[in-house]
């Protein structure tokens, strides 16, 4: 789905609750600011593949659609910390079930939830 359809009025809550979370690193960074602040290079070591590239843009984007904050202190170098802002915790709460019901699922699938025989 493209970033303009979902903010598109006419769209589907969830199609565009999924517009926001879209892509591979977003669920994962969301999860990780649950915790706390981070700096952009902490965030990198807790995602090992996530190139700097990548996850500039994914901030950037978060940071657009109002999930996290960005804060650049003034010091040498340049500080920046990264922090979920109050529509990015209640997205985060959102989706709780959501995790709920994929792990749940993935134990269906590899038969942990099946009794012994």
């Amino acid at each position: 789905m493209t970033r303009g359809r979902a903010q598109d009025p006419d769209v589907c809550g969830v199609t565009a609750a999924i517009a926001v979370i879209d892509g591979k690193w977003k669920t994962a960074l969301l999860w990780l600011l649950e915790s706390g602040p981070c700096r952009p290079g902490e965030l990198r070591r807790r995602l090992p593949g996530l190139s700097e590239k990548v996850l500039t843009q994914a901030l950037r984007e978060m940071e657009g659609d109002g999930l996290v904050h960005r804060e650049v202190h003034d010091v040498l170098p340049l500080k920046t910390v990264y922090s979920l802002t109050a529509f990015g915790r209640d997205l985060s709460e959102a989706l709780a079930p959501l995790s709920d019901w994929g792990h749940r699922r993935l134990a269906r699938l590899t038969g942990a939830d099946q009794p012994a025989s």
